[in-house]
């Protein structure tokens, strides 16, 4: 009974880790909007994936792994700012998506999962609310046995994988009602957000350094 109130909480948990609105949400939001409901759902689950990879961290009390991440921040951050900056002016610079253009390959849809999920795991600051989360609901010390921590970590990629499922549906159903011009400005503005959210992030890994 133990092992799977431990597995809610890592639901919650992974569900209130994804929803804040960030380079990666405009990221899965303009993917949908320009490639369709698949694009964005595997970009979704990128991120879900690179979140359970974290909260495994945690759950398993992985301090090796944790301190490395933490040690190594400065050039993951770099790396993934300079990933972000260049998503964005990717984006800025595509034509605008034709309304009925979601025919997209496999091979993309991998991409899409891909770069989504180390874009994600480019941010080591997020072991550290995990971390501070667990520790808070008292989950370190919960999950003491293997299956609590495996429950846990599942609990997390559910509850972000859902979260993510939710808004690629919901952002999918406006795109109907958009015009390619609309798409268009949509697809601007996002780049230039996620541009600059690279640029600070390229900043800010030199101020931690």
């Amino acid at each position: 009974m133990l092992d799977v109130l431990v597995g809610l909480r890592g639901f919650v948990i992974g569900l209130a880790i994804a929803a804040p609105v960030g380079p990666i949400a405009l990221l899965c939001m303009q993917r949908t909007l320009a490639h369709g409901r698949a694009a964005g759902l595997l970009s979704g689950l990128g991120a879900a994936t690179a979140d359970a990879a974290y909260g495994a961290v945690a759950a398993f009390s992985l301090t090796i792994v944790s301190q490395a991440l933490l040690q190594d921040r400065t050039w993951i951050q770099l790396i993934g700012g300079a990933l972000l900056l260049l998503l964005g002016l990717r984006i800025l610079m595509a034509p605008p998506p034709l309304p009925d253009a979601h025919a997209v390959r496999a091979r993309s849809l991998g991409k899409n999962y891909a770069s989504t999920a180390l874009l994600t795991l480019a941010n080591p600051a997020t072991i550290l609310s995990f971390a501070a989360i667990f520790a808070a609901l008292g989950l370190s010390t919960a999950a003491h046995t293997t299956a609590a921590a495996t429950l846990m970590v599942l609990g997390v990629f559910l509850g972000s994988a859902i979260w993510w499922f939710a808004l690629t549906l919901l952002v999918s159903k406006l795109h109907d009602r958009m015009t390619p011009a609309a798409l268009g400005w949509i697809g601007r503005v996002a780049g230039t957000v996620i541009a600059t959210f690279g640029v600070a992030g390229i900043i800010a890994s030199r101020v931690v350094a």
